[in-house]
């Protein structure tokens, strides 16, 4: 790593890291009836993180489980996972595999192939580093904030439940944030 980039990342640690799921949070946001938003994430999710000694050489891969989505209602979940949206019995998994990282000054980008049913997009995620140190029990963690926008029927999540008067049910731009806590692994 060169001494600027030392001096731009306070704190970095080079290493391999662990999603700490019990402190992060895949989520996200749709328009709903054309007036207001639902929120929602997913309970179960993994990733591995690898922070390079160039930074712009790190990398992540995130696997999310399509049946663990939760927006608070049961009902709205179980047609979420229907073949109208996931189709969760033929397409289990969106996973997200990064191929670069590039920072313009104090802002960073992580590019990345999305695949949800089969269906792989790029996509660029807009990083926060929110900083590296140790934990309370005598590991180091990492935490980074990101989020991004993504078309639902680029990914065949295509239905279209139009309503009286104009307009639709479910927005077709989803609003994804991620709020990631990773646990640097020991050797």
């Amino acid at each position: 790593m060169t001494s600027s980039t030392t001096t731009q990342i306070p704190g970095y640690v080079v290493g391999t890291w662990d999603i700490d799921v019990a402190h992060s949070t895949v989520g996200f946001s749709v328009r709903h009836m054309m007036v207001s938003k639902v929120r929602g994430y997913f309970r179960d999710f993994s990733g591995e993180l690898v922070t390079a000694e160039d930074p712009a050489q790190s990398t992540v891969v995130a696997r999310i489980n399509m049946d663990s989505i939760d927006t608070r209602q049961e009902q709205r979940d179980a047609h979420i996972r229907s073949a109208d949206f996931f189709d969760v019995g033929n397409h289990t998994e969106m996973t997200f595999r990064s191929t670069g990282v590039r920072t313009d000054g104090a802002d960073w980008t992580v590019e990345g192939d999305l695949t949800i049913k089969g269906i792989t997009k790029p996509v660029t995620l807009e990083l926060e580093l929110n900083g590296f140190g140790p934990d309370a029990y005598g590991g180091t963690r990492a935490g980074f904030s990101a989020k991004t926008e993504i078309s639902r029927k680029a990914f065949a999540v295509d239905i279209d439940m139009p309503m009286d008067g104009g307009g639709v049910v479910v927005g077709d731009k989803i609003n994804v944030e991620l709020e990631i806590e990773a646990v640097l692994r020991t050797a």
